[in-house]
């Protein structure tokens, strides 16, 4: 019997990101390089592990905005483009390196077939990758839990509880709408846990969510086991912590498995390499040199120069060499914490999903393999769920875990700083607003109705923590500050109208409606309770 368990968890969340008012949105690509190259590698992955009897476990969240641009029928029409002209570059470059860089044959050849059986998934599931993983769940494989409708950073929402619920109730509906049965986790944007918000969760029936290590070790009273057993607040909510070991020894491009230098290089692609007039067809219709997918160049080092060439099966080894690496070092970890525990300590391990694949390439490959050698190779440790964990341990310590982030320093500092603390009096006020619209027109209808039910939409769109981060790691800064100022703008023209007792313009509500249309189920009056 194991004497301790692994709690792997992938947190896969993308901000919603659709734009029918143009025929292509290059922002639009964070989606679709995302299924490429981490959400369907990671389902194949899984499929062959169930297809082989590996007894694996895992936890998923999807955000529900993420979830929502998987059901899309305009972006799954836009991916079925991108992926078909992907592969047509792949046949490209096949015959390309074939006649003039014949090094590179062997990487473009595999490209070719990669982006095929990425196709071919994508196409199994009429492009809803959701349903794949809800066979998974349904399999007793792996475990989906939603996260808050948005990915809003908590603490920084000024304690409107409203607003924490609205974002609650929303996510645990979606999840439901999805995969047919109640959510038994949540994660928490950003980790952002406030006091308190676990009330809000147990009234859906969420059983636990995720702190970042001292979110739990600070907490009050202290917990007994650190952050090796879960902890349940007063409301009968478990909160689980990261731990942080695990969790450095991957994600971290300096200390951690991704930047060695058998491994792919992220930056180096060919859509930033070749002449403009070959690549131009398969790049942003702007012109705008762009990341087609197909890189070339191993890590080696650190400057863009002077890489080697790739060699896939050198990285192969590189991640089952890293796989047994991670293993071992969880087992003595594990021997070490169940030796001062009175059960089976539990390692909680939580990445963003879009780690594995589309920054490390190999992610996929290491987590099958690692799954793997857990199944056949040992006995120390098991892998498991949250829900299986509380299944087995039901007795729990109560404490309340103490306001905190998995952001950089662990608090609140990069989400509200010199370049994005401007937001939050705009948010502020729109949930404020918001929630005096609510109980205004407890039971509005018609067009009126539809207004309102949109103005909920735009401020939970104003409210996700991505905006925030891009201004912060100065990325795409002015398509961040443009959408902030998109939904707020929205948001005012609609209570404007609604308070001052003018109707609102059913042409422009009907457009502003098609281009912001997640959350169908979104019921406004959320926020008069």
């Amino acid at each position: 019997m194991a004497h301790g368990y692994l709690a792997l968890v992938l947190h896969a969340h993308l901000p919603f990101v659709r734009h029918p008012e143009a025929p292509s949105y290059m922002e639009e690509e964070w989606f679709f390089e995302a299924i490429t190259e981490t959400y369907a590698p990671l389902l194949l992955a899984f499929e062959r592990l169930a297809r082989d009897d590996v007894d694996f476990r895992i936890t998923m969240s999807f955000s529900p905005s993420l979830l929502l641009m998987m059901t899309d029928d305009l972006l799954k029409e836009r991916y079925a483009k991108k992926i078909d002209l992907q592969i047509e570059l792949a046949d490209r470059e096949v015959d390309r390196t074939w006649r003039d860089d014949r090094a590179f044959h062997e990487l473009a050849k595999m490209y070719r077939h990669n982006f095929g059986q990425i196709r071919d998934c994508w196409r199994r599931y009429d492009g809803d990758l959701a349903r794949g993983f809800r066979a998974l769940q349904e399999a007793g494989r792996i475990e989906i839990i939603t996260c808050t409708a948005t990915h809003p950073f908590f603490p920084l929402l000024d304690r409107n509880w409203a607003a924490f619920r609205a974002q609650i109730q929303t996510a645990a509906t979606v999840y439901e709408r999805i995969f047919g049965r109640r959510s038994p986790g949540m994660w928490l944007g950003e980790c952002g846990y406030v006091p308190g918000v676990d009330e809000l969760l147990r009234e859906e029936g969420v059983r636990y969510f995720f702190v970042d290590t001292h979110g739990l070790l600070f907490a009050d009273p202290r917990p007994l086991y650190g952050v090796h057993a879960p902890v349940y607040c007063p409301s009968g909510v478990a909160a689980f912590a990261r731990d942080i070991e695990s969790s450095k020894q991957v994600w971290s491009a300096q200390e951690g498995y991704p930047g060695d230098p058998e491994y792919r290089d992220f930056y180096r692609d060919i859509g930033f390499d070749l002449p403009f007039d070959y690549i131009k067809p398969y790049i942003d219709s702007q012109g705008i040199r762009t990341f087609t997918g197909m890189k070339y160049f191993a890590v080696t080092h650190r400057s863009l120069d002077g890489k080697r060439p790739y060699d896939p099966h050198r990285a192969y080894l590189r991640a089952a060499e890293h796989a047994g690496n991670f293993m071992y070092n969880r087992e003595r970890q594990i021997e070490h914490l169940r030796a001062n525990m009175d059960r089976r300590p539990i390692v909680v391990a939580p990445y963003d999903a879009e780690l594995f694949g589309h920054w490390w390439y190999e992610g996929p490959i290491f987590l099958e393999l690692l799954l793997r050698k857990i199944h056949y190779d040992q006995g120390v440790l098991a892998p498991i769920t949250p829900s299986g964990y509380l299944a087995e341990y039901s007795t729990n310590q109560v404490a309340t875990p103490s306001l905190s982030s998995w952001g950089e320093k662990g608090y609140g500092e990069y989400w509200c700083n010199g370049s994005n603390a401007w937001v939050y009096r705009h948010l502020h006020k729109m949930a404020e607003r918001m929630v005096d619209l609510a109980r205004r027109f407890p039971d509005a209808d018609g067009l009126a109705r539809r207004a309102l039910d949109q103005a909920a939409r735009e401020v939970m769109l104003a409210q996700s923590s991505d905006w925030a981060f891009i201004m912060k790691t100065g990325t795409t800064v002015p398509y961040a500050t443009r959408r902030t100022h998109d939904h707020v703008t929205r948001f005012t023209r609609i209570y404007d109208a609604l308070t001052s007792g003018h109707e609102v313009d059913a042409a422009w509500l009907a457009e502003v409606e098609r281009r912001d249309n997640l959350f169908p189920e979104i019921d406004y009056r959320v926020y008069g309770t």
